[in-house]
């Protein structure tokens, strides 16, 4: 027998401090390496910050073609988080029926409305999920991150994810987290798991 847990049953909100950082600081964190957790990772934040009462935008650079459970986990996160899935799917993956031209041309639209969301003024936190892939597949140029990064308004928080994260932007970022496998089930013959692999 289950029972329903709900915030009442295990904490007094009221008893819990509150932190406020003496300086606010808009960070950049990224998140790469080859092992599994770096959209989930940045998803977890996102989640996080509607607690806060923040606004998040989400936009996906490759993922497009095969149905996850955040397309509609995060509607039930509305009206603080909201998700664009920008990607035609994983390139070259899965007898994938794009050109490189209509997947570069699918990541730069995405690029134009990362800056319009991120300069609209509405969001406290940018997510621009697999770009660092859409960087290592020549989809995006490096030096439209970094104009982007640029941009970004001094307390607006962006997050990057994706592997093979390029050096520049480790370099200029804040925070950087690298998710190394040790052992993943697909390795060992057991298909990808609803609620944790998608």
């Amino acid at each position: 027998m289950f029972t329903k847990i709900t915030a009442g049953h295990f904490m007094n909100k009221k008893k819990l401090k509150f932190l406020e950082p003496k300086t606010k600081v808009g960070l950049i964190v990224v998140m790469t390496g080859h092992g599994k957790g770096k959209t989930t990772a940045a998803l977890g934040m996102a989640l996080r910050a509607a607690g806060h009462g923040m606004r998040v935008c989400i936009i996906e650079f490759i993922k497009g073609d095969i149905y996850s459970g955040e397309i509609d986990g995060i509607k039930k996160l509305a009206p603080y988080v909201e998700l664009h899935i920008m990607g035609c799917g994983f390139y070259k993956l899965k007898q994938d029926p794009y050109t490189h031209e209509e997947h570069r041309k699918k990541a730069r639209e995405a690029l134009d409305l990362a800056e319009k969301k991120m300069l609209s003024g509405n969001f406290d936190i940018l997510i621009l999920d697999e770009i660092n892939v859409a960087l290592t597949l020549n989809l995006v140029e490096i030096t439209q991150i970094l104009d982007l990064i640029e941009k970004k308004p001094p307390l607006m928080h962006l997050i990057l994810t994706g592997r093979d994260a390029h050096p520049q932007l480790i370099k200029r970022a804040h925070t950087v987290t690298e998710m190394n496998e040790i052992k993943h089930a697909f390795r060992q013959g057991i298909e990808p798991q609803k609620g944790i692999d998608y």
